[in-house]
């Protein structure tokens, strides 16, 4: 494969409370992924452990050893298959501070390369995890990638952080899912997403849950804004998209992004000499 170029498979099944069978669901998924010639598969947040105050209410009385066992099994099938996994689970702390939620990055060698925590937490999230404290970037074919996770999407800052850190992809992991129907992330969470790509002219692969009912499915969004391609609405799935850092698309904050960056909130000159200027009730 080219440098600058990453097949990449983004995928999307009901989490469950059973971590076994969220961990087959994974598993089928890496296989038909590396079938379809992905480098790199993507899940949602949660997927292998299940999300707090869904499917686990009690971290006490949770199966820490079976999530183990079937992490070791995702990782010992990524080595099998020459596969990057970045796949949403639960990391336990030391007893009494409450886990994190987690997404692990799995190298083709059956590797925890990294592990990226989930930094801005809602109320609820607040009742069962541990913010995280730092980003996380990894490079295949000379596309710097990173990871972020839900809620994080409302904080434009964190992005930023990652531009400057010339990140080229990120994979951003969702579980918007188990509601009565469409809701106002129906109408925000992909736009916001877009948004955030054309912002900081990210490739963007949005993994979701699509325990039934799922505001939005999973896509797959360009630097433009956007999406090339999204799965069906609370259909299980996977669908696999090319980053290709040799295309352009349309930018037009090229010009201005890194003096944004450095401060500025305006572009051009300031007529401050100008009393026209400077008085503002007037004609």
């Amino acid at each position: 494969m080219d440098d600058g170029v990453l097949k990449v498979a983004t995928c999307q099944f009901a989490v469950s409370d059973s971590v076994r069978q969220n961990s087959q669901q994974i598993q089928l998924y890496m296989n038909r992924a590396r079938t379809l010639g992905a480098q790199i598969v993507h899940f949602s947040e949660t997927a292998l452990s299940g999300y707090a105050g869904e499917e686990i209410f009690d971290f006490e009385k949770f199966g820490w050893s079976e999530l183990e066992k079937q992490t070791q099994n995702i990782m010992n099938l990524a080595k099998q298959l020459g596969l990057w996994v970045v796949v949403g689970s639960t990391h336990r702390l030391t007893a009494p501070n409450k886990p994190h939620n987690c997404v692990y990055v799995i190298n083709p060698d059956g590797q925890i390369a990294d592990r990226y925590d989930k930094r801005f937490l809602t109320p609820r999230d607040l009742q069962y995890y541990t913010a995280g404290d730092h980003f996380v970037s990894f490079d295949i074919n000379n596309v710097r990638c990173s990871a972020l996770i839900c809620f994080d999407l409302r904080f434009p800052e964190l992005y930023r952080e990652l531009l400057k850190m010339k990140v080229d992809f990120l994979l951003q992991s969702f579980y918007n899912a188990r509601q009565e129907g469409p809701s106002i992330h129906t109408h925000i969470m992909r736009q916001t997403m877009q948004t955030r790509a054309s912002e900081n002219y990210f490739w963007v692969s949005m993994s979701n849950s699509c325990r039934y009912f799922s505001p939005y499915p999973s896509c797959f969004i360009q630097p433009d804004g956007k999406i090339v391609k999204q799965l069906r609405l609370n259909t299980p799935g996977v669908m696999v998209n090319e980053v290709d850092l040799r295309k352009e698309f349309y930018d037009p904050m090229i010009d201005f992004r890194a003096m944004v960056l450095d401060g500025a909130i305006s572009n051009g000159s300031a007529a401050s000499d100008d009393p026209r200027s400077v008085q503002r009730n007037i004609i």
